[in-house]
């Protein structure tokens, strides 16, 4: 099986010849190609080489556009800051919509402009041509949750849960928008499959998620899914008081945090729900042993059963010994 079929076949319920291999990769791709990240993150070229060459060094059956959460900010005039070696951050000292009447009129980014939003659509196309055939080629856009904490500031947003509920609709509403136009883009160019990344979301509780973020989550990955290509959700932190929530938004693939044990996970989903991941990127993938690495990922595969994709918690450090990156691999390609 190619890549594309392997991940494919996985996620339509049918059996592949071995685990679906989908660890995220950005500083750590960067390194391998000798790329700094800055260039990494602002050049499409640079993004799609480093893909390229980390998916055929350890065998990934996917590449992907993914590089840092500030692009649509960047677009909408956000203050990112850059450095040479690290993803770009997003000030929130000077949030974009420091006063709240700003969202009104602010009008979304169109992608196929130039800017950083079309960068990633470029490298999604040229990813697509270079390895489309054989591999995944994953688009990303951030999640209401992630994008409005962008905009907003991570703690203004948490304090309008409490303070302004119509006001976190309105914003979440400006953020789907958006985030559909950019994933329909990515998906023109030739995306497979996109990710959507909410991690903003691990930070409310069970009650506000569910009355705020998940109808949010739900309409974006039910307007992906439309447009022809399967959906990988993935929220960074302890996710582990939302789970049930995440598998109710229709997302193919929920792609879980360290903190959140796959067993948790998977009782609380439906048995056929695609579960990714999730050993400790730190402590078991860059600093453990090829041993431990292949003993870990076989209690995340007997913790999910057999609809499991092998993968880390989050993003790969970089660092990482490229013997416990083969042993990933191995772990992978010797399991079904």
């Amino acid at each position: 099986m190619t890549g594309k079929e392997r991940i494919l076949a996985r996620i339509e319920g049918r059996a592949p010849d071995c685990l679906p291999l989908m660890p995220i990769t950005m500083m750590f791709a960067g390194d391998l190609a000798g790329i700094e990240y800055r260039g990494y993150a602002s050049d499409h070229r640079m993004l799609a080489e480093a893909q390229l060459r980390v998916a055929e060094r350890f065998g990934f059956d996917y590449v992907s556009a993914i590089s840092d959460p500030a692009r649509e900010a960047s677009d909408l005039g956000a203050a990112v800051e850059w450095f040479d070696n690290q993803p770009p951050a997003i000030n929130e000292s000077r949030a974009l919509i420091h006063d709240k009447g700003v969202l009104s009129g602010l009008a979304p980014p169109d992608p196929s402009v130039p800017g950083r939003m079309k960068d990633r659509v470029e490298g999604v196309r040229l990813l697509a041509e270079r390895a489309g055939k054989d591999l995944v080629v994953e688009g990303w856009v951030e999640g209401p949750c992630a994008m409005a904490a962008d905009l907003r500031g991570l703690n203004t947003l948490m304090l309008d849960f409490s303070d302004d509920g119509p006001f976190v609709e309105a914003l979440f509403d400006y953020a789907v928008r958006m985030e559909i136009e950019f994933a329909r883009a990515q998906v023109e160019a030739g995306a497979t499959l996109m990710g959507v990344g909410d991690a903003a979301a691990s930070l409310v509780g069970p009650r506000l998620y569910n009355q705020y973020v998940l109808p949010y989550e739900k309409r974006l990955i039910a307007e992906i899914r439309g447009m022809g290509v399967p959906v990988r959700l993935h929220i960074c932190g302890n996710t582990r008081r939302i789970v049930k929530g995440m598998g109710e938004t229709g997302s193919e693939i929920i792609d879980l945090d360290f903190l959140t044990p796959l067993a948790e996970a998977r009782a609380a989903m439906r048995p056929e729900q695609v579960l990714l991941g999730n050993i400790d990127p730190v402590r078991a993938l860059r600093d453990g042993t090829p041993e431990s690495i292949e003993a870990a990922l076989a209690e995340c595969h007997a913790q999910a059963g057999e609809a499991y994709i092998v993968g880390a918690g989050c993003e790969v450090p970089r660092g990482t010994p490229i013997e416990n990156m083969e042993a990933m691999a191995r772990f992978a390609r010797t399991r079904r």
